[in-house]
């Protein structure tokens, strides 16, 4: 399975996770893109520098090509997928007492 069939994936089940099963709704909020939209700005940093420097590299052959801050569009996606489920989680246990 190549990396954009994963990163798919990844985004739709994170949705169905957030919206259905944890029903946090953390997608449907204001707050939660104005969040994202910091850590997204860290993250081009960060995926810039790995990819530039030649410390992370990707097989063409797994991804679509397209790039931004020299990284897979896929590392969005999937950058995506990864914060969204830990905040879901976060509010999730918030709600049940389990993190203070």
């Amino acid at each position: 399975m190549s990396y954009t069939a994963l990163t798919i994936l990844a985004i739709i089940l994170t949705v169905l996770i957030d919206v259905k099963v944890l029903k946090t709704r953390l997608v449907t909020r204001k707050v939660f893109w104005t969040s994202y939209a910091i850590i997204l700005f860290f993250q081009l940093i960060t995926n810039w520098w790995l990819t530039s420097n030649e410390i992370v590299s990707y097989s063409e052959d797994f991804i679509i090509g397209a790039r931004i801050a020299a990284a897979p569009i896929e590392d969005l996606g999937f950058g995506f997928a990864l914060v969204t489920n830990v905040m879901a989680l976060w509010v999730y246990w918030g709600r049940r007492g389990l993190v203070r």
